[in-house]
């Protein structure tokens, strides 16, 4: 997995799976000059990607990797309580994995265990073009 998130959005904001699994995974981001929006707290933008790069993880390990590829397709995000320093942890957990499409929810906490966010993000599986 660290190959995989070298120079990319994640990398920038810190982001570290801590575990990957084709029904679970979990990324923890730290909430720092990174993450915060204007006000010091963790931007909801922050929360959005950290959901996302769960989910299309989530999704990667459950296609076949020669024949397909993902992409998000959609997102949502509630945020419940804010936060302004420390660490998030973003768990995300298949809603549907099927052909075409795949739904997953992600509940995001912080080290206290209490509900920071929680989004659902809609994958959609695209046949590789042969070339």
């Amino acid at each position: 997995m660290e190959d995989m998130t070298k120079n990319t959005l994640m990398e920038v904001l810190g982001m570290e799976v801590e575990k990957a699994e084709p029904n679970c995974v979990q990324i923890r981001m730290p909430v720092d000059k990174r993450t915060h929006q204007p006000m010091g707290f963790l931007h909801g933008g922050a929360s959005v990607a950290l959901a996302e790069s769960a989910a299309s993880i989530g999704a990667f390990l459950n296609i076949d990797r020669e024949r397909y590829q993902i992409f998000g397709i959609e997102i949502n995000a509630n945020h419940i309580k804010s936060i302004r320093a420390g660490f998030v942890t973003g768990t995300a957990t298949p809603v549907h994995i099927g052909r075409n499409t795949m739904v997953w929810e992600i509940k995001i906490m912080n080290s206290s265990n209490e509900l920071i966010s929680t989004s659902r993000c809609t994958i959609g599986v695209v046949p590789l073009k042969k070339s």
